[in-house]
């Protein structure tokens, strides 16, 4: 077997629009009522993900959402036609693109039974997102099928709201042995709420048969989260044997980073000071919320949007990172200016899964010429704008059905329709 990172993105869904839901997103928040571009957002993420195969990184997908949701308007006991005005945007959010909330992801070499794990988010906090976990939890199932090599968990019970990987870091010296999962939960978040739950985290541990001592439970900082640190992805990555973090990133630091050196003694901690970079502008330029790989050299880079290099403190400090030899050699820059927008930056687009890519459902997997039928398919069939008046038209409501059904019949996952 060829054990490898897989990042699976999110192809950006026809429906993207900027509604403004996720509280304590500000990038969302603030956008709210812009017109957006599905078909430029949709083409940005696939110059990602060919980005990402040109380094010589495994690339998959994971396809966008029914939208409008006519399921979840039935249980409310609505329809698109006479949907109240408060709920309208959440029965066509295209949120589902970051695929980073699709799930928590366990790689076999952690798991007692030897299986790479899966537990699909919940995502109950958000109005907008808890009606996503069907849509996901049917992907995944196909995308994982051999369950020789994987378990699929369907979401923990509502109670305790979970968004994911994107609040779940792996680490360890290779892929093929044992490493430390750490679990970032909030408790509160000043104006903000705090996304993930600690028995969540804790439940997803339980069900992916973890080592109870080799998984740490962390809670992320208030100041974080009121500042708008929505998700730990917004404010730590890590890779390997490598924890990329902001100072403010966590409630009790000290004991979180002595017992991952305990588990992990050839762990190493890049921390960037506030006095360098603030949390505020770690935050609008999604300093961390960028991809940490290892490419086929061995070397470490950190894959960035472009509102990093254009705020001169971040800059300035990765520069001087990368000048001082440390374990992240290179920067590299990507275009994903209409995710940022919303709220989503070139972590929060993918899921990253550590398998065989043999093992996966070929009809998921990306290459060159794939990405060009892809791209072909958004390019006849996605909206050029999305202005918030137009979700009240009808012909907008089956253009949106139609160019998705497009998509699954140009990648031949018609059962998703």
């Amino acid at each position: 077997m060829t054990i490898r990172e897989i990042n699976f993105d999110g192809i950006i869904g026809p429906s993207h629009n900027y509604a403004g839901l996720s509280l304590g997103n500000l990038a969302s928040f603030t956008n709210k009522g812009q017109v957006s571009h599905p078909k430029a957002a949709a083409l940005q993420g696939l110059t990602k993900m060919r980005h990402n195969l040109e380094l010589g990184l495994a690339q998959a997908f994971v396809v966008p959402h029914p939208r409008p949701d006519h399921p979840w308007l039935a249980e409310l006991g609505t329809d698109v036609e006479q949907v109240p005005a408060s709920l309208r945007p959440a029965a066509f959010s295209a949120s589902a693109m970051w695929a980073a909330n699709a799930a928590t992801v366990s790689p076999a070499p952690d798991t007692a039974d030897g299986r790479c794990h899966l537990t699909v988010a919940n995502l109950r906090t958000m109005a907008h997102r808890s009606h996503e976990w069907p849509a996901t939890l049917a992907q995944l199932r196909l995308a994982f099928a051999d369950e020789r090599h994987f378990a699929v968990h369907a979401p923990i019970p509502a109670t305790f709201a979970d968004e994911g990987a994107a609040n779940h870091m792996r680490l360890g010296a290779s892929h093929e042995a044992s490493g430390v999962e750490v679990f970032v939960y909030g408790q509160r978040g000043g104006a903000f709420p705090a996304r993930q739950h600690v028995e969540a985290s804790r439940a997803i541990a339980r069900l992916h048969k973890l080592q109870p001592d080799r998984a740490l439970f962390v809670c992320q900082s208030e100041e974080a989260i009121a500042a708008g640190a929505f998700h730990n992805d917004v404010v730590a990555v890590a890779n390997e044997n490598v924890l990329f973090a902001h100072e403010q990133a966590f409630e009790n630091k000290v004991d979180f980073y002595t017992e991952l050196k305990r588990l992990l003694p050839e762990v190493q901690i890049v921390e960037v000071p506030a006095s360098a970079v603030s949390l505020d502008e770690a935050i609008k330029s999604y300093l961390f919320n960028a991809q940490l790989v290892t490419l086929p050299d061995g070397a470490m880079a950190l894959i960035l949007p472009e509102e990093a290099r254009e705020t001169p403190s971040v800059w300035k400090w990765l520069e001087d990172m990368v000048a001082g030899n440390g374990p992240i050699r290179k920067l590299l820059v990507v275009d994903v200016r209409q995710s940022m927008a919303n709220g989503g930056g070139p972590a929060c687009l993918r899921l990253r899964v550590v398998a065989d890519p043999a093992t996966v459902d070929p009809r998921f997997t990306a290459d060159a010429a794939k990405i060009d039928r892809i791209a072909a398919t958004i390019d006849q069939h996605w909206p050029d704008r999305i202005a918030p008046e137009d979700l009240l038209r009808p012909d907008l409501w089956a253009e949106l059905e139609n160019a998705r059904l497009a998509l699954l019949r140009a990648l031949q996952l018609e059962e998703l329709a």
